[in-house]
Order: structure tokens, then sequence, then C-alpha cells
């Protein structure tokens, strides 16, 4: 068997990619499966594509895009199946999904992890907005042999287009990267967050809490992501995220926190910071939207925050009742091993291909 995996970016730089399908690679081997990856943007564009401006070189790294994956059509003779995470083009109709699955006869599994049907894009690239297929998503569901999805929100939505919809949910490979525990017994106390700057906004709700509990507790509030926030704490401490220190510094937090607003969009999510917090001994404090509840069993491994009262009483709570701290950090780790492990999704992957 041979799959074509068909990706918006290059190889081991995107979360979405490197904890839906880019881990399992070595699965496939293993398995005597071959692949091959084909990711519409450059590295080149890919290192600008979140920053303002530099607009021509961002346009010709998108007809590049395009042009790459009109070459392709021409060689899809000998994939078995193709992979498609997100969409084969940013940018205009699904082509390249039409032509594949109506023309060509080829299996398409699509693969998605956000309601990307919702338009939701960066100020830096707000200039092609108008230019995203938000619309193309129902097309490709019914184009699609089957549908993998990172929760049931969006299993739902695909199930509207295509009865071969599976729950594939996003996953940690708990023997080769978060594979270390946090130790719990430091003095210092840190409540940190991780993400992207599309998603620092959702921590704005709880920022009266933490400005409150900073009048009575000692603690730091540590960010890690690519741009620093500019929240006026006098507990925050802002880490630059990088790959290779990744999950040491995500070991300096005592617990970790997912505040989210109940939209749409924010349904669509999968719980990684979660996933991430736990797969480490760090429990997850989380708002109970999307699959946050299903990851998260209140009061054993995490809390789950419904208000700014709910917020408060969990993470004073764990600053300062240091065994209750001790036996959540136990409870984590063996939640994502059990269920939102690479090794125990192994076989619900591999299946997709079947």
């Amino acid at each position: 068997m041979h799959i074509l995996f068909i990706v918006p970016y290059p190889t081991d730089k995107a979360p979405s990619q490197r904890f839906r399908f880019e881990q399992y690679y070595k699965l496939l081997e293993k398995n005597g499966i071959q692949y091959t990856v084909k990711p519409f943007l450059s590295r080149d564009i890919w290192d600008i594509l979140y920053l303002p401006g530099r607009f021509p070189k961002k346009a010709f790294g998108i007809l590049s895009g395009l042009m790459k994956r009109i070459g392709l059509l021409f060689s899809l003779k000998k994939y078995d199946f193709i992979f498609i995470h997100r969409e084969a083009t940013p940018v205009g109709p699904s082509f390249f999904e039409y032509i594949s699955a109506r023309w060509l006869k080829k299996k398409i599994v699509y693969d998605f992890d956000d309601a990307i049907w919702i338009p939701n894009y960066s100020e830096a690239n707000s200039f092609f907005s108008f230019l995203k297929g938000y619309g193309n998503v129902h097309k490709i569901c019914r184009y699609a042999y089957k549908v993998s999805c990172g929760n049931e929100f969006l299993c739902n939505y695909a199930l509207q287009f295509n009865t071969n919809v599976v729950y594939n949910p996003t996953t940690i490979d708990t023997d080769h990267y978060h594979n270390k525990t946090k130790d719990q017994s430091g003095v210092e106390f840190v409540i940190g967050w991780t993400g992207s700057h599309s998603t620092i906004r959702y921590i704005a709700e709880i920022i009266p809490v933490l400005a409150e509990l900073e009048k009575k507790h000692q603690f730091t509030f540590r960010v890690i992501s690519d741009l620093k926030p500019e929240f006026e704490l006098k507990s925050l401490e802002y880490v630059k995220w990088k790959k290779d220190t990744e999950i040491e510094d995500l070991l300096g937090f005592n617990i970790g926190i997912m505040p989210l607003v109940n939209d749409k969009w924010a349904n669509g999510k999968c719980g990684f910071k979660a996933l991430q917090y736990m797969s480490l001994g760090i429990p997850a404090l989380v708002s109970p939207v999307g699959v946050n509840s299903r990851i998260v069993d209140n009061g054993i491994n995490g809390f789950i925050c419904s208000n700014q009262q709910d917020w408060k009483n969990a993470i004073e709570q764990l600053l300062t009742n240091r065994e209750l701290l001790l036996d959540m950090s136990k409870e984590t780790r063996k939640k994502i091993v059990d269920e939102y492990s690479v090794n125990s999704n192994a076989n619900n992957f591999i299946g997709l291909f079947n």
C-alpha cells in the first residue's frame, strides 16, 4: 500500500500535523505501508506566513503551491489512498479533491481538527481571506471515501455529508516525545498556558481571576507562545515557543490552563493543550467546551471551570493543597496513555486505510 499525504505545511512544523498523523509515520513503516508527503507551502513561506506584510512573497508561495498541486494530479495513479489534511489548497475551489475523487476515482481520507468551515484567519493574512475556500469543506466531505475528525462536534458536522466518518482524536506520543513527568515537589508554583497567537485571546477570560489571586498568593503565570501577550499582570512571564525546548518548558508548569469561549469555532477544538499538560503529569484546568469535558475528569485529573468563580476556586485549591496537586498529577498521565496516546489509537489510525 502507498499513501499520499496532502498537507498544508512542511513536515514537523505545525502542531495539527505533528500530533494528528506525522507521529504515525513510523507505525506505517512498521506495517509495511509506504507513504509520500506533499506540503502546499515551502519552508521559506512557512517561516513568514504569520508575519505582517510580505504580500508579494506570500502570493508567490501560494501560486507555487497551486502549480505543484496541478502537477501532482498527473502522478496519482500509483497511490492507493490520498490522505488530505484540512484541504489540498488553502485558496480557491476544491479542484484537486474533485478531480482526484470523481475523475480519477481515488480513495480520499479527509482529515480535519478544527471547525474549518467557519471563517477564522490571522490579521497578518487578512488580505488573502477573501480567497479562502471556507465553503469547500462540505464538498470535500462528499468527495471523500472516509472522513477523519478530531472530536464529536466535527464528526456530527461531517455526518451531514458523508456516512463514513471516523472519530480520530488528536494523540500524544507518550513513548518518544511526551515521555517525562512533572516533579511537583518544588516550592515555586507556575500556572501555565501554551498556544499560538491565534488562541491567546482566550486567556482574557481569566486575567481578572489571576489579578485577584496575585493579591494574596505567590505564583508565576507563564505563557509559552510564538508572540508575547499584552496582559497587565505582575505574575506574567513570557517564554518563546521553541520545538527543541518544548517539553522542558512545559515541565516548568505545575498546572496548565485552557480557557475557551463557547462558540462554534471553539467547539471544534480538539483539546490539544489539555492533552499535552496531562501527558506530562500536569493537571489541566479547562473550559467545558468541545472535547475538553471528555478529556478531563473533573476533580480527578483536573478541573472543568464554567465561570470565573470556578477558575478561582480550582486554581486556589491547587495552589494551597500540595497533596491534592500530587494526587491529580498521578492520574493525568494514565488518562492520556490509556485513551489519547499514539499506542492506544494505533489500530484506529491504521484502520482509516482499510
